[in-house]
C-alpha cells in the first residue's frame, strides 16, 4: 500500500544516558510520552548517586516523581511541537492545518477538550504530536474574544471587583467579566486560567 510520506514524523527509538536527560527532555515511559520538568542529582554519603525526575505525563497531564539510578539509560519519546492554524471543526473533531508543510490534521474533542472555548479560526496553536498522532494542544496565553451577551455595563465604574458572567461570540463560552464591560466589547481572556484579562480598546 502507498502510505502518505510522512517522513519527518516516523516514530524512532533513542536511548539516552540519564545524565544527559534535562529540563524539557520527553521521555517514553511505560508506553507513554512524559516530559521532564525538573531534575535533581543526588549523592547520598554513601551508596550510588541517583536522579530525581519531576514528569508529567503528556496525555492525561499526571505528574509525577520518578527515582532513576546513576548510569541507567532511558528511552526518548518521538515528541514533537508543530506550530498549526485551526481551520474548522466538524462531527469528527477540529481540523488544523501545519504552518510549514500545509497538511491537515484532525484532532479529536477528547484531545482539544476545554481549549474549543477559545479556538477561533486561523488561530496559530502549537500541537504536539506523538509518533505523527496529535496528543494535545497549546493555545495563545491569551486570545481577544468580543462579548456576544452580558448584563448591562455599571458606567463609569471601572475599579470595581465585582464580576458578572458573560457569554463569548463564536465559541458560547462563558467567562466572569467586570461589571463595567459590556455586550459588544472585545476583551482578552487567559486561556489557562480562563480569567478575564482587561478590555481591547475599540
Amino acid at each position: 500500500a502507498n502510505r502518505p510520506q510522512r517522513a519527518r514524523h516516523e516514530a524512532h527509538m533513542t536511548a539516552i544516558n540519564i545524565g544527559e536527560v534535562s529540563k524539557g527532555t520527553k521521555l517514553l515511559i511505560d508506553n507513554a510520552p512524559w516530559l521532564v520538568q525538573e531534575v535533581n542529582f543526588v549523592k547520598p554519603g554513601k551508596g550510588n548517586a541517583f536522579y530525581k525526575l519531576r514528569v508529567m505525563n503528556l496525555l492525561t497531564r499526571n505528574v509525577l516523581e520518578k527515582t532513576i539510578r546513576g548510569g541507567e539509560k532511558m528511552e526518548t519519546a518521538d515528541v514533537a511541537d508543530v506550530e498549526m492554524s485551526f481551520l474548522y471543526n466538524d462531527a469528527n473533531g477540529y481540523v488544523f492545518m501545519d504552518q510549514t508543510s500545509f497538511e491537515q490534521i484532525s484532532v479529536t474533542p477528547e484531545r482539544v477538550g476545554d481549549d474549543r472555548d477559545f479556538l477561533l479560526e486561523n488561530m496559530i496553536v502549537s500541537v504536539t504530536l506523538w509518533n505523527g498522532e496529535p496528543i494535545a494542544l497549546r493555545l495563545p496565553n491569551t486570545v481577544t474574544m468580543e462579548i456576544e451577551y452580558t448584563e448591562p455595563a455599571v458606567k463609569g465604574d471601572t475599579q470595581s471587583r465585582v464580576m458578572k458572567p458573560a457569554k463569548l461570540k463564536v465559541t458560547g463560552a462563558e467567562i466572569k467579566v467586570p461589571i463595567f464591560v459590556a455586550t459588544g466589547d472585545k476583551v482578552q481572556v487567559n486561556t489557562q486560567t480562563r480569567e478575564y484579562a482587561g478590555r481591547v480598546e475599540k
